[in-house]
């Protein structure tokens, strides 16, 4: 991707709709002159008055218990230096945003116009009332560590510098696996730390807490090795420096077991990998490029261990495996600090969670059936929803045996179920799905190619390695729209149906049309138009002989029009039928809608049929087992008609035919939705005392007007329509889809390509 390219669309991204990227959503009632009385005034001096009498009753009457700052003053922004607060602030925001979506804590991004340390320390701990921690961000060293220091000790409420700390605790952990992996014991290794950073020497000091000794320690800055013959040192620097007799990066990686990089591009050569010791243990943590390529280190070494900052290499140290889970255990338990024993319990949390087996929805987000322990194993992936349960836990108990928790949790189960349900809005699904689908990316044919939108997205998941697209459309117009909006599509391949009409692979595609519907209305002439002139007929033609994995259409058609060709020239699975399910993203997490968008009115052994195949798409392609409710207007018989029985019949198809399936039915919406109201009611139903996370609707019509209502109304987002039934991957668009939405039915559309294929 061009930096002009990457430049646009960062600043789309932060600019298009509402600027900026985090946004303050009440939690509470507020659409009635009552609501607004207990909210404000004269109701909200009820708590005031609580808060006043006993100080931790803020924790009970407000937001504070889940509430963290983000605070920096702009000194030390990502790789831009000194840049300014203001500047900073889309990076802070960004922080804020990962805070949320990983642990589910809410953020204020505070930007301080200050460099100076007395008066940043000051404004921060006049912020305690409202804050239940404070995250330091991106301020330069050495004053970072004066003011971490500082209002750590002048704070009743948990402060951590991520920059140090989070480098610190994930590369700990990846430390104390690689070496268990190479046999080497960590008090013996020698450990050359390339950087003199809050991030390096932070990390230095974590090395020795789990098990390095400071002898066997050398750091360098961009002046070379560290000696204590140096003059003007600061104090931060001065405490890690040698008496040892060398002085430049290769003299001091020379028979070291361990290289640590938190420095600058390419400044080990693979002369000075070569002259480390055998097994040796690379972490080269420079950003966006490390201290030496991923893949020439591994062609260098063989018995290398090798980590990155970088998500496309395994072993990626990466600072969110971290931080958001510190918090979220650290405020469930209202601790006054973050200490050493709580890093330390994240470190081992995070490198145990390493060594168990892993769990098959991160096997499936890497396109892998053996994701375990190993050189290119050594800590967890980012998408692994165990994080916020092994580390939240692991550092909410360190809390409560060091003494800085000011609250006991006594049920750890039930924690460890409060903390899986905390999980955004989508419970990270569509990350998993996309990380699934770069491990393995297919062709998928975009039929609509001169379209802007569908160009955006698929130079989107190109970039992003999701998949690899080929352009159907007029290849003028293609060339064109590529050229004015500056896409970077080059390679891609550009396919003009009407030009092809002269090769075999054209003859091909009329002669497959003509045989499957010259008894069904089309003759060869017909046929040829359509191969010619529609290019979903090309497109689904193209998927059919292998030419592509999956294709994609729909923007500018009609559901019927687009699905239509699909349908003619692929065909349902062999004794299968065809329907639509839509996948909605809500804050309850996903739910799954059908059929939505193909089979009109069906009767009790099509909705059993369509059940069929919704269940066991939710489970293989998005490895969630089905909670399914047949919807109605009535409960379990308290309404008679044509469409509560034509459900209650369905109902009892499926529990007589596959008895596995979790089903019920026939449901209200609110009763299937709502646990409590449906174990309170309907104690035998079999769903097993849980919400339904699956609907099915006695028809099109209902199904179609439920997806809408919740997509516009209930702020629910909706991907889809999802294509069931088809004899191969086929998924149609929705009309005017958003290129957000269109990367969206590419992932699924790839995931789906990936399922068939195993």
């Amino acid at each position: 991707m061009s930096s002009s390219n990457r430049k646009k669309d960062a600043l789309r991204y932060h600019s298009s709709g509402r600027p900026g990227k985090i946004a303050v959503v009440p939690t509470k009632p507020h659409s009635s002159q009552r609501d607004l009385s207990l909210a404000y005034s004269p109701g909200v001096a009820e708590p005031c008055l609580a808060i006043a009498e006993n100080s931790e009753d803020a924790y009970k009457y407000t937001a504070k218990g889940n509430l963290v700052a983000v605070i920096s003053n702009g000194t030390a922004v990502l790789g831009l230096g000194d840049i300014g607060a203001q500047a900073g602030k889309p990076v802070m925001e960004g922080k804020g945003l990962l805070f949320k979506i990983f642990a589910d804590i809410d953020v204020f991004d505070l930007e301080l116009d200050t460099k100076n340390v007395d008066e940043f320390v000051k404004i921060v701990k006049a912020l305690e009332p409202t804050f239940g921690g404070i995250n330091l961000e991106d301020i330069k060293a050495p004053e970072c560590f004066e003011i971490e220091r500082r209002l750590k000790a002048e704070m009743n409420i948990p402060v951590m510098h991520d920059d140090q700390h989070g480098t610190a605790i994930i590369s700990g952990a990846a430390l104390i696996n690689s070496c268990e992996l190479q046999q080497k014991d960590i008090s013996q290794v020698k450990i050359v730390v390339n950087g003199a950073g809050a991030a390096a020497i932070s990390c230095t000091a974590m090395y020795i807490a789990v098990g390095a000794k400071k002898e066997n320690i050398v750091m360098l800055d961009s002046k070379g090795v560290i000696r204590s013959d140096r003059e003007n040192l600061d104090p931060s620097k001065a405490e890690w420096a040698t008496d040892r007799d060398i002085t430049t990066l290769a003299d001091a990686v020379k028979d070291s077991d361990v290289f640590i990089g938190l420095s600058a591009a390419d400044v080990l050569t693979p002369e000075m990998l070569q002259s480390m010791a055998a097994k040796p243990i690379v972490l080269a943590m420079a950003n966006p490029n490390p201290e030496i390529a991923y893949d020439l280190a591994c062609a260098t070494r063989t018995d290398i261990i090798m980590g990155t900052g970088r998500s496309d290499f395994p072993n990626q140290v990466n600072n969110v495996l971290g931080f958001p889970y510190i918090f979220r255990g650290a405020l469930d338990v209202r601790a006054t600090a973050i200490n050493e024993e709580m890093k330390i319990a994240a470190v081992h949390a995070i490198a145990k969670l390493a060594k168990e087996p892993v769990p098959e929805e991160v096997n499936q987000a890497y396109n892998t059936n053996n994701l375990r322990f190993g050189e290119d194993y050594v800590i967890p992936k980012p998408t692994d929803p165990r994080l916020i349960t092994e580390v939240s836990i692991a550092v909410a108990k360190a809390a409560i045996e060091s003494g800085v928790a000011r609250k006991t949790i006594e049920d750890w189960d039930e924690y460890k179920t409060e903390l899986r349900k905390r999980l955004g809005k989508d419970d990270g699904i569509m990350r998993t799905l996309s990380a699934r689908a770069q491990n393995n990316p297919k062709r998928v044919v975009f039929a609509e190619a001169d379209n802007y939108k569908t160009l955006r997205a698929a130079q989107i998941v190109q970039e992003e390695g999701i998949a690899i697209p080929i352009l159907l459309g007029d290849e003028e117009r293609i060339r064109h729209i590529i050229e004015e909006y500056a896409f970077e599509l080059d390679g891609t391949q550009i396919i003009d149906p009407s030009k092809q009409v002269k090769t075999d692979t054209f003859k091909q595609f009329v002669d497959h049309l003509y045989t499957k519907r010259q008894r069904r209305g089309i003759s060869r002439l017909e046929a040829e138009k359509l191969i010619r002139g529609n290019r979903n007929y090309y497109a689904a033609s193209m998927v059919e002989f292998g030419q592509a994995d999956t294709f994609i259409s729909g923007l500018t058609r009609s559901y019927a029009n687009t699905i239509r060709p699909a349908l003619q020239v692929i065909g349902a699975k062999p004794g299968s039928r065809v329907a639509g399910m839509y996948m909605m993203l809500t804050k309850k997490g996903p739910i799954f809608l059908a059929d939505t968008t193909v089979n009109e009115d069906p009767c009790p052994e099509d909705l059993a049929e369509i059940t069929i195949l919704v269940n066991n798409a939710v489970k293989e392609r998005f490895n969630i087992t089905p909670r399914i409710a047949m919807l109605s207007y009535s409960n379990f018989g308290s309404s008679e008609g044509r469409v509560a029985d034509k459900v209650r019949q369905a109902v009892k198809i499926l529990h007589d035919k596959a008895p596995d399936i979790i089903v019920d039915g026939d449901l209200q919406a609110n009763f299937a939705l709502n646990k409590e109201m449906l174990n309170a009611n309907f104690p035998f139903s079999k769903l097993n005392g849980e919400a339904a996370n699956t609907l099915i609707f006695p028809n099109l019509e209902s199904g179609n007007i439920a997806y809408k209502l919740l997509q516009e109304v209930g702020e629910a987002e909706a991907v889809g329509p999802i294509l069931l039934g088809m004899n191969k991957p086929v998924h149609v668009l929705q009309l005017d889809s958003s290129v957000r939405e269109i990367v969206n039915m590419v992932k699924i559309a790839v995931v789906d390509a990936q399922s068939r294929e195993n």
